[in-house]
């Protein structure tokens, strides 16, 4: 949509609109495989985003040294038609955008394994997907079979939520828990807090706000779950890997506030 706007045009929601789909049997093209798609994302970058275009290569190092082929035509077209920069694109039509996406991703406040107290135990998502209830397993880094079975790395980020995987390589399913008793699942992130807002406090427990309760675990039956908090209980005490003390210090005292 980017491209419409910057050349004259514009692209809107109408509300209420329904849009059908019919979907085909088969594909009745071939799909390149390989580096393909990372190509024409580069292509539409260095056509389009000017100086933004830094910012894709911030995150995905590989695709700065991928040949984008010809695209001086692209690049004439834009001239032809006396499109405005991307940077006027993203102050009048995307203002709002570098709020929800940022371009830089802000440091994580913790990340790493997720260690429990009690158990000497490692929280575990095993690459679930939606619905799947988190588990302790030994970690990893104590000698657990290596195997891609376990997922044990996690990340405490910028929107208060913990997903799957290393800070700049996070899967989109979040720390999920919907009552003060429930298990902890994967869910679908939809950065909206709620039932994904976390804290972690400095009596190392995971405080789940809605709920007003933390996350509690039981060693024998490596299960997890939500619990009336303890601080006292050291099944309640979870601790991060890495931890980042600025970060962590300015969540928990919007928290307070």
């Amino acid at each position: 949509s980017f491209q419409v706007w910057m050349c004259g045009g514009g692209m809107f929601d109408v509300p209420c609109s329904r849009v059908g789909h019919i979907y085909r049997k088969y594909v009745p093209y071939k799909v390149p495989s390989g580096t393909s798609l990372a190509r024409n994302l580069k292509r539409v970058a260095e056509t389009w985003m000017d100086e933004f275009a830094e910012y894709i290569y911030q995150r995905r190092p590989e695709y700065r040294h991928l040949s984008t082929g010809d695209i001086s035509a692209q690049k004439e077209l834009r001239k032809h038609l006396k499109c405005k920069d991307f940077k006027w694109f993203m102050a009048a039509v995307a203002w709002d955008v570098p709020k929800y996406y940022p371009p830089v991703e802000p440091p994580p406040a913790a990340w790493g394994e997720i260690r429990n107290v009690a158990a000497n135990l490692c929280v575990d998502s095993k690459h679930g997907a939606t619905g799947t209830e988190l588990r302790l397993d030994i970690c990893v880094k104590d000698g657990s079979e290596r195997t891609w079975s376990h997922e044990q790395l996690f990340t405490f980020g910028w929107r208060e939520d913990i997903r799957p995987g290393e800070p700049l390589h996070t899967r989109k399913f979040c720390f999920d828990a919907i009552s003060h008793s429930s298990p902890v699942t994967l869910y679908d992130c939809h950065g909206m807090k709620g039932n994904q807002h976390w804290s972690y406090r400095k009596d190392k427990t995971l405080f789940h706000p809605v709920s007003s309760s933390c996350i509690d675990c039981n060693p024998a039956e490596k299960k997890i779950f939500m619990n009336r908090c303890d601080p006292l209980s050291e099944t309640q005490q979870w601790i991060f890997e890495h931890i980042n003390m600025t970060v962590l210090e300015k969540f928990n005292s919007k928290a307070s506030s």
